[in-house]
């Protein structure tokens, strides 16, 4: 599932193109994704002007003209990909189409997205109301918000039983974290995953904090990663992947082993809550 690097990446190739261009026609393709697309969908939205590309935890929120806004998530599998020019046939998985009013030099685009799997979701909203919209209401602090802070996030944890793990993957807690930058977070700040949250502390959450703000922001800057589906708008792959520390990295030496991988089987990977988690055993603790 995309994470919140490779949104944020979605949400900055397409700020360019799409800020202030209107909406001209909305085609919904198949609107049976995760949430159903409502009826009036297409209608609500052509003829509006976009006028702001905005991003919370896993979310990419369009803002348009007249106080309406366009929520996206990506799922486990969607895509947004933009064409300019001239329109190419769809493919089998491209669900809803937008086609973009003409610029000022006549020049034309589309925005289409592709979800194979179809657990994405579009739903609108009204944009004065988006903090407490079903979907954003509960979720956590920003992990590059300026509020995000080692002795906050020790607050967050300290009544926390679960693993500090699954307590980082917890939209509530902290949001637009998934299972590649938790794991990758958590080495560079030597921390294990299966360390009980509660006992993390401001000291080791300081180190958190700065590992998951260094993680995220060399993710971005790379694209994301494209493990599987992920792809940026203009269909270009990330290439985070090829720097991960951790994730995927099962027997490997991590970055700087010291250690005889032969006695020590290097990078390890174990299960938690369903999904695989990967670590030094020797230097995160």
């Amino acid at each position: 599932m995309p994470e919140l690097p490779e949104v944020e990446t979605v949400r900055r190739g397409l700020t360019p193109v799409l800020v202030g261009r209107r909406m001209a026609r909305v085609t919904v393709r198949r609107g049976d994704l995760r949430q159903p697309i409502v009826p009036d969908f297409a209608r609500r939205l052509e003829g509006r002007r976009v006028l702001a590309l905005d991003r919370r935890s896993k979310y990419l929120i369009v803002g348009l003209e007249g106080g309406l806004s366009c929520i996206i998530h990506l799922g486990m599998s969607g895509r947004l990909r933009w064409f300019a020019g001239t329109r190419p046939p769809f493919e089998t998985h491209d669900h809803v189409e937008f086609e973009i009013a003409p610029d000022g030099a006549g020049n034309r685009a589309c925005l289409r997205f592709c979800d194979p799997r179809r657990f994405g979701l579009m739903a609108l909203a009204e944009t004065s109301g988006l903090a407490g919209h079903p979907l954003l209401a509960a979720l956590g602090v920003e992990p590059l918000d300026e509020g995000f802070t080692g002795a906050k996030l020790a607050s967050l944890l300290a009544r926390r039983k679960t693993t500090v793990k699954s307590a980082l993957m917890d939209q509530r807690i902290v949001a637009g974290l998934g299972n590649i930058y938790v794991c990758e977070s958590l080495f560079w700040a030597g921390i294990s995953p299966k360390r009980t949250a509660r006992t993390v502390g401001v000291r080791r959450a300081r180190r958190l904090v700065t590992a998951i703000r260094r993680v995220l922001k060399e993710a971005i800057a790379a694209g994301g990663a494209s493990l599987r589906d992920h792809r940026q708008p203009s269909g270009e792959l990330g290439y985070f992947q090829h720097r991960f520390a951790v994730y995927g990295r099962m027997g490997e030496r991590c970055p700087g082993c010291v250690c005889e991988v032969a006695k020590t089987g290097g990078v390890r990977r174990i299960g938690q809550g369903g999904r695989a988690t990967f670590y030094c055993s020797t230097k995160q603790r």
